[in-house]
């Protein structure tokens, strides 16, 4: 893709979001010091008073008609423009610690430190990430994009400061919801109980994805007590100053330079507006464009894609049609409804619906509860956010045998978001809770087949993991936990689960154009495992299994112990699993990252050529 021309797009920017000084009816030119591609630090700190205000404009600008090309976290960033340049003129970065929380509203940050030239590359192969990144430059700090953990980050490189007697700035820059997150809290008590010198600023616009779930957000709702935040924050011993207006750039300013003079911990409340100045962002009551794909800068509409389906759209209206014949049934996110598929739940049965904020361990500890009360929750979580709830998992649900559904998108490669969204853990410690059953669909028409026998079992936990990946369609579906027999032959047995059933099928059609006969079964439940397809399995001089989970401890090297736990005459198939090994995997195409780790159809039928051929299998 060519580099970016910010001057052909025609964004819907509202005028009076503009950041010049209300007074001004001629706002002065930009010049040559103030362009967008050509910014640093030291030139931001350099700027006049007056160019400042243009430059928010053309950022606005520059912000829309980048990510209409390449898709990503839009509103959080159109809102914090004006915060951005009062931070890199307050304080020295690198010197002086900034910390974002969480990483998808750093795009601004990204452009002032001289990276608006690669903006084009965002969220690609080898290009710019989506979230913070040590490697991109030494102004960012961290590269993990969960929400909740720059205080944390935050009160350690302070007490690091003062160990080594040093004297820059550590600042803590949370927003986007992440302040709900029990992580945060656990924060806040040790950097108030030490006296931690840690300004924090809280970049309160009212939302994560959906409204924020907080009595301390008190942007855009006059109802909160105003007094709330500062009594919080004082009975922690966290000095509090604010709220201030995040788009006035003297006030955020003169406020920074306030907090600096405090000798102990201090937070900084702001309010800003999510999807500041572009009204296809303003008009968006869901998630003021939060994240999206490539769109027309004009409309903020999504280019069409085709007719593609997802799982997440399948598993939104298997629900609400379950719910109607269930009323114990209620569904819970951690903030993300739209992108686990709960809207219409929400609107059909609010009253069976739960949003618990960026709180994941809470909303799985609470599903136990509601459980233990004789509901059926669900809970919606992407795979790579279960991991934060692993112990509530492991032992609040399934040490007391809970009938918790997990719902559990986003499983396996994602892609274009990096290592630390990638799905990758979930199968290998899912099948380690006793009593748990783990389903995974290799279709659209599976999702509500596995749903509604997710919803008669009420013996323990039972989970449901689908990719992020368009979903196929598939005239045939399987029952109950058998798995199901996609195509029978003689000389190669492929398990394949979820999504990589796909492939198997296209290894199975490559060999048969080779003479060689290759059975596929769709795996369908990854725990318990259907002793049907192990019994054919061993029938076959090789088998391999294909997963997008990791290998170490994944589903593979359960089939594995199982067929060489098995008794048969003669000698046992050469078994070998396909997987993902043990690496955080960097951005990029989810199908072509798998296939750079051998996991397509093609590289899979060579893997078979090769096994069968010392055996003279045909």
């Amino acid at each position: 893709m060519a580099a970016l021309d910010i001057g052909t797009s025609a964004p819907r920017l509202r005028s009076d979001a503009l950041a010049w000084p209300a007074d001004e009816t001629n706002p002065p030119e930009c010049g040559e010091t103030a362009s967008v591609l050509g910014l640093s630090p030291g030139r931001v700190r350099a700027l006049s008073v007056q160019a400042l205000g243009p430059l928010a404009a053309e950022i606005r600008s520059f912000l829309v008609s980048a990510v209409s090309e390449t898709g990503g976290h839009l509103g959080s960033n159109l809102g914090v423009v004006e915060l951005t340049l009062a931070l890199h003129r307050s304080f020295e970065s690198p010197r002086d610690r900034i910390l974002w929380d969480t990483g998808h509203q750093t795009y601004v940050h990204k452009i002032l430190t001289g990276r608006a030239r690669e903006f084009h590359t965002l969220r690609r192969a080898k290009g710019l990430s989506g979230y913070t990144n040590r490697g991109e430059s030494p102004h960012d700090l961290v590269e993990n994009s969960h929400a909740s953990t720059a205080l944390s980050y935050a009160y350690g490189l302070a007490r690091a400061r003062d160990l080594a007697q040093a004297t820059h700035h550590v600042v803590a820059v949370i927003g986007d919801g992440a302040l709900t997150g029990g992580l945060s809290y656990e924060a806040l008590s040790n950097i108030g109980a030490h006296s931690t010198r840690v300004i924090i600023v809280l970049n309160d616009n009212g939302r994560s994805y959906a409204p924020t779930v907080s009595s301390l957000t008190t942007a855009a709702r006059p109802d909160m007590d105003a007094d709330a935040p500062a009594d919080f924050f004082g009975a922690l011993g966290i000095a509090y100053e604010g709220p201030v207006d995040g788009h006035d750039l003297a006030e955020l300013e003169a406020a920074l330079a306030r907090v600096v003079e405090n000798p102990g911990p201090v937070v900084l409340h702001v309010h800003t507006e999510k999807g500041r100045g572009y009204l296809p962002a303003e008009d968006d009551d869901e998630k003021r464009l939060h994240d999206i794909g490539p769109f027309d800068p004009a409309t903020g509409v999504a280019r069409a894609r085709g007719a593609t389906a997802s799982f997440t759209e399948a598993f939104g209206a298997a629900l609400v049609r379950e719910a109607a014949n269930h009323p114990e049934l209620m569904a819970i996110t951690a903030a993300m409804p739209g992108s686990c598929g709960l809207i219409e739940f929400s609107r059909r049965y609010p009253e069976r619906f739960i949003d618990v904020g960026i709180a994941e361990q809470h909303a799985v500890a609470a599903a136990a509860g509601l459980a233990m009360g004789g509901f059926r929750p669900v809970v919606a979580i992407y795979s790579t956010f279960l991991n934060r709830a692993w112990d509530q998992l492991y032992y609040d649900v399934g040490l007391h045998g809970l009938p918790v559904i997990f719902c559990i998108d986003r499983a396996g490669i994602t892609g274009d978001d990096g290592p630390s969204h990638n799905g990758v853990m979930d199968l290998a410690l899912l099948t380690k809770v006793p009593g748990m059953t783990v389903l995974a669909p290799s279709s659209y028409e599976e999702i509500p087949v596995m749903l509604a026998q997710a919803i008669s079992m009420t013996s323990g936990p039972v989970a449901l993991r689908w990719p992020k990946t368009e979903a196929r369609h598939s005239s045939a579906t399987g029952e109950g936990l058998s798995a199901r027999q996609v195509h029978v032959g003689r000389h190669v047995c492929f398990l394949g689960l979820g999504k990589m059933v796909g492939a198997c099928e296209s290894a199975a059609e490559e060999l048969a154009r080779r003479g060689v006969e290759a059975t596929v079964w769709d795996i369908r439940a990854a725990s318990p495992l259907d002793p049907v397809m192990l019994c054919d399995a061993l029938r076959h001089q090789v088998v391999i299994t294909v997963e997008d989970g990791v290998v170490a401890g994944g589903v593979g090297s359960s089939i594995e112990r199982a067929l060489r736990a098995t008794v048969v005459p003669g000698p046992l198939p050469v078994i070998v699993s396909c997987g993902l090994p043990l690496a955080y995997f960097p951005q990029g195409r989810a199908d072509e990252i798998l296939a750079s780790l051998g996991l397509d159809g093609p590289q899979l039928a060579q893997k078979a050529l090769a096994l069968c051929a010392p055996r003279g299998a045909f």
